[in-house]
C-alpha cells in the first residue's frame, strides 16, 4: 500500500490534490472523445482562496481530457453542481466509501439541505466513484 502525505482538509494544497486525483482517474478512464462536461463543487461558507474564489473546485472534461481549476466563484455555474458547507466535507472526507456511515451521511446532507446537487453526475462516467478513498487516505 502506498503512503501518501497528508494534506490538510480544505486548504488550496487540498483542493489541487482533489483535482490532481480526479483528472489521473479521468485520463486512465479513456474517456469518449465527445464527452464535454463542467463540474464545480464550492463551499457554501468557503473562506476566500484567491481573489474572486471560494474553498472549492472546477472541474472539466472538454473534447475527453480533463482540468481543473482550485477555487470556484460564488456565481458560478456548471452541468453540474456540488454545494455543502464546509463542515459538511470535513465529514464525508474523513469517512471511506465502504464505511457504512459514509452512505447515512449523504443522505442526511441531502435531505436536510446542507448538501445540494443539481445536473446529472452520472454525465462524468463511472470513473468518479473511485475517486473518493484516494481523497481520504491524503485527507488530514
Amino acid at each position: 500500500m502506498t503512503v501518501h502525505t497528508k494534506i490538510r482538509h480544505g486548504t488550496s494544497g487540498w483542493f489541487k490534490m482533489v483535482g490532481a486525483v480526479m483528472a489521473e482517474v479521468a485520463r486512465r478512464a479513456d474517456l469518449p472523445a465527445d464527452l464535454t462536461v463542467s463540474l464545480v463543487e464550492r463551499y457554501t461558507d468557503g473562506v476566500v482562496l484567491s481573489e474572486g474564489l471560494v474553498q472549492g473546485i472546477r472541474f472539466d472534461i472538454v473534447g475527453g481530457k480533463s482540468s481543473y481549476r482550485v477555487g470556484a466563484r460564488l456565481d458560478e455555474q456548471a452541468d453540474i453542481m456540488i454545494e455543502m458547507t464546509a463542515a459538511v466535507a470535513r465529514e464525508l472526507n474523513a469517512l471511506r466509501s465502504t464505511d457504512p456511515r459514509y452512505r447515512a451521511l449523504l443522505d442526511r446532507f441531502l435531505s436536510s439541505g446542507e448538501m445540494r446537487m443539481h445536473g446529472d453526475i452520472s454525465r462524468l462516467g463511472d470513473w468518479l466513484a473511485t475517486v473518493h478513498d484516494p481523497i481520504v487516505d491524503r485527507t488530514g
